[in-house]
């Protein structure tokens, strides 16, 4: 790849702040896979203020589809043209919805819709029952 694309810098592996600043010098994400589940490296740079620029696939449909933060083409130097016109404010209260917070928010208020029923009454077994009971003239049916 170095050999073939001479005038692009290969940063190698970042995580943390290093990756955070990456990310945040860019001026657009370009996602071009055609087959990522889902790609949440399109949230990274949505919260650190990047808009995306991706094909119309899933993935990139899940992540910015129907929304505002990133433009998807079959045409990359198309959506990327479009997306360099998206505010990096916008991009980043989007990506703020996918916090851990959030996530949690979520969660609880669908467990809270989840009807609630009363739990089972333990019952003894009938065989402990009849050893406890007083003793009776009649035989109980069991």
């Amino acid at each position: 790849m170095r050999r073939r694309y001479p005038d692009v810098h290969f940063a190698g592996f970042k995580a943390g702040e290093e990756l955070a600043a990456h990310y945040a010098a860019a001026d657009v994400f370009v996602f071009p896979s055609l087959t990522d589940t889902y790609g949440l490296v399109q949230l990274e740079a949505l919260a650190c203020g990047v808009p995306v620029a991706a094909f119309p696939v899933a993935g990139p449909r899940d992540v910015i589809g129907g929304t505002d933060v990133g433009v998807m083409d079959e045409n990359l130097g198309r959506a990327i043209e479009q997306a360099l016109r998206i505010p990096p404010d916008r991009c980043r209260a989007f990506a703020l919805r996918f916090s851990w917070e959030a996530c949690a928010r979520q969660m609880t208020e669908a467990l809270a819709r989840i009807p609630r029923t009363p739990a089972p009454v333990a019952h003894e077994p009938a065989e402990t029952a009849r050893q406890t009971s007083a003793p009776s003239a009649k035989k109980q049916p069991v």
